[in-house]
């Protein structure tokens, strides 16, 4: 195992957990304590962590793993979401994106959807197979080179953790526009409070965008729901229709129908 995916499992069991014991560490991915030591040593300097006696814990009570990280977790769920968003799109609809891995794979999605549409089925090409507004530079790194898609990304301060652009700028631009459809990737769901993430910012970010679409569509896994973060979106009154995966449970499918969305499990 290298050395990143070895950081990439520590930061993963500690996301669960909350904190790291070295002991039990080592035993998970199969090194010495001492090069447990070391790892978390180096990932408290990246301050990715905070060192404690005997292992680590997470910083504050709700923890962010940098996408880089969050990347390889629960792919096949991510992927299977991001195809079932991409059906309820149609062709020349102005979509939202904010940033995130689900989000990411909804992007991916439509690269390959749209290589069916009329410039590759012979017809007339009219416009865009999609229009897509996105704060994310990871997902317009990805579209820009697609000429089936035209490509709108805001201004704005880039989070590295995230790759997600927040501020003023971006909601300057978010302002001038109007969406068909907002994909939003959250950190929470709770059938109470609604949809949350981990900063501010970037729930502000995410509230607009669902407030300049006719259609919000929520695409997360399960692994999300039930969970609190600390910045609220909106409620789930703004959200049309939930696409998550198998792992879903009956109660809190039945919560979000009462609530009004639509339920894809996948």
């Amino acid at each position: 195992m290298s050395k990143q995916e070895r950081w990439s499992k520590l930061l993963e069991l500690l996301a669960v957990d909350g904190k790291l014991d070295v002991d039990e560490a080592a035993v998970s991915v199969a090194v010495s304590p001492a090069t447990i030591r070391r790892d978390l040593d180096e990932l408290a300097e990246q301050r990715l962590l905070v060192r404690t006696r005997g292992g680590a814990i997470a910083h504050g009570v709700s923890y962010e793993l940098p996408m880089r990280y969050k990347s390889s977790r629960r792919v096949s769920d991510k992927q299977r979401i991001a195809t079932a968003v991409a059906e309820l799109l149609g062709e020349g609809d102005v979509v939202g994106l904010n940033g995130g891995t689900t989000t990411t794979e909804v992007a991916r999605a439509l690269v390959l959807r749209a290589g069916g549409g009329p410039a590759e089925r012979g017809e007339a090409a009219s416009g865009p197979v999609y229009t897509i507004v996105t704060n994310s530079l990871n997902i317009a790194g990805e579209l820009a080179v697609r000429p089936q898609f035209k490509l709108v990304v805001t201004g704005g301060v880039a989070r590295p953790q995230t790759y997600e652009l927040v501020g003023p700028l971006t909601e300057g631009v978010l302002n001038q526009v109007v969406l068909d459809v907002a994909v939003l990737g959250v950190d929470g769901v709770d059938p109470r409070l609604g949809v949350m993430t981990h900063h501010e910012d970037e729930a502000g970010i995410s509230r607009l965008l669902a407030e300049r679409a006719r259609k919000v569509i929520l695409a997360t896994d399960s692994s999300k729901i039930g969970r609190r973060a600390f910045a609220r979106i909106c409620g789930l009154d703004r959200i049309d229709v939930l696409v998550t995966d198998s792992g879903l449970v009956p109660e809190m499918a039945a919560r979000f129908i009462e609530a009004g969305i639509e339920v894809i499990a996948v």
